[in-house]
């Protein structure tokens, strides 16, 4: 069975598992700076603000993670000189403009009764197991929000096609800039209202 907690709410820090399924989830636009997953992880890790990331648990195992924002508080938060220790001073300062530009504020602007779910990712172990669908299904049954919005990769259609089912839809996309570095084209933004 499955449950899905706020990581912030969990007895031990669950930082280390949340960086690794992020870069197992979006590793291929990491490449820049790493290679070497571990390195990633490690690098990565201090960023992720557990008060809005929840997690999908199995069998006491972290199988997936997600963010859930208002807008006004932030899913990560990058520190430069840990970004530099360990990827180097030149790609951990260039890490860190890029995070800082890319992740520093809410894709779509929110406001009261609005929600960002950021960055739905599943551990390779437990990919097609319905764990994704799961966690966001237990946020959009969270009483505090009635509109959802997320972003996600044109080229992501598995991803798309989830949250489709779910109920989201399309209302714009913004074509990516450095899309050959980045292998996106557009990123899609979905909605989705609660029927309240």
């Amino acid at each position: 069975m499955m449950e899905v907690k706020q990581a912030c709410k969990l007895e031990k820090s669950v930082k280390r598992a949340i960086s690794s399924i992020f870069v197992d989830g979006f590793g291929e636009h990491l490449t820049f700076f790493s290679k070497d997953r571990e390195t990633l992880i490690t690098a990565l890790e201090h960023m992720f603000v557990t008060e809005v990331f929840y997690v999908a648990i199995i069998d006491g195992e972290i199988a997936g993670i997600t963010a859930c924002t208002d807008g006004h508080a932030l899913s990560v938060h990058p520190i430069k000189q840990k970004l530099r220790k360990h990827l180097g001073f030149y790609k951990g300062t260039f890490a860190y403009y890029v995070f800082k530009r890319e992740f520093k504020k809410p894709p779509i602007e929110t406001g009261p009764g609005k929600a960002s779910i950021e960055f739905v990712a599943t551990a390779p172990q437990y990919r097609g197991k319905g764990v994704a669908r799961d966690m966001i299904e237990q946020l959009l049954a969270l009483p505090t929000f009635t509109e959802y919005i997320l972003e996600v990769a044109d080229t992501n259609t598995k991803a798309m096609n989830l949250y489709t089912k779910l109920g989201f839809k399309e209302f714009t996309r913004k074509k990516q800039s450095f899309s050959k570095i980045s292998g996106i084209n557009y990123r899609v933004y979905m909605k989705y209202t609660t029927k309240n």
